[in-house]
């Protein structure tokens, strides 16, 4: 089982930047595929895909809609993910969730466990 908390959201302009980092306890971090998804106001029922990381961090994926712009990364010995927005847009405002799956990374929702979320603001 793993506990994972996000942080580092707030209000930020258009074209600014923001690291999102998700801390996370509990046993075996390393055997973890890890994601991250957004939640749009007005979208409560839908929890979009941002980007994923595969145990090592040999191998991530993007949405096409942050492709070029988001970098997803994470530190083993440190039990902790990452998310490095750049060139953010206002449509990328959203609640930002973390996600943890055992096993193989996969570009849906199918995560296991999730932290509460962190807000980010992306005024125009």
């Amino acid at each position: 089982q793993v506990q994972l908390v996000e942080s580092g959201g707030g209000l930020v302009q258009a074209g600014g930047s923001l690291r999102l980092p998700c801390t996370a306890s509990g046993r075996s971090f390393n055997h973890y595929a890890m994601g991250w998804f957004r939640q749009a106001p007005g979208k409560e029922r839908e929890r979009e895909f941002v980007a994923a990381i595969n145990w090592s961090g040999s191998s991530t994926y993007y949405a096409d809609s942050v492709k070029g712009r988001f970098t997803i990364s994470r530190d083993n010995a440190k039990t902790a993910l990452y998310l490095q927005m750049n060139s953010l847009k206002p449509e990328d405002t959203a609640v930002y969730y973390c996600a943890a799956r055992w096993g193989v990374v996969v570009i849906n929702s199918e995560y296991k466990y999730w932290g509460q979320g962190t807000q980010v603001t992306v005024s125009s």
